[in-house]
């Protein structure tokens, strides 16, 4: 069975960068594995990975090309009030960061069952649904 996987940021801009090859590598080489699967990021991780490619001082066109990339192979889901509510939720139950609760939340809407992050604890299960895979660490 294919699961559906949700990536947050931090996978993506190792992926797109080579400031720590090791981790980089290890984005890639995870990111390759996902081929079949379902995956999802939102318009959140979208927006955080436009953010830290700019502050690595990458060249607007080539920001454009990663997202245009991120987006023709990866479902990205939308942001709500639906999304910003549930992550409150999420925040007050799990003790996590209003932005990793987003994540978190976005990754629930889309019934996804493996969030890859590197933010939080691996292998820790939420809502005994998603399971929180550090992709950095198993390789």
């Amino acid at each position: 069975m294919k699961d559906k996987i949700f990536i947050d940021t931090n996978i993506l801009v190792y992926a797109s960068l080579q400031d720590d090859l090791t981790k980089h590598e290890k984005a890639i080489s995870f990111l390759n594995e996902l081929k079949g699967n379902t995956i999802f990021v939102s318009a959140q991780v979208m927006s955080e990975l436009s953010v830290t490619l700019l502050k690595h001082h990458l060249a607007e066109e080539k920001i454009i090309n990663i997202l245009g990339q991120v987006a023709d192979t990866f479902n990205v889901s939308a942001t709500t009030l639906e999304t910003v509510t549930r992550a409150w939720k999420i925040k007050k139950k799990y003790r996590f960061s209003y932005w990793d609760s987003l994540i978190v939340a976005a990754a629930l809407e889309n019934d996804c069952t493996l969030l890859a992050s590197e933010d939080l604890q691996n292998g820790q299960m939420l809502d005994r649904k998603l399971r929180i895979v550090n992709p950095l660490e198993q390789i």
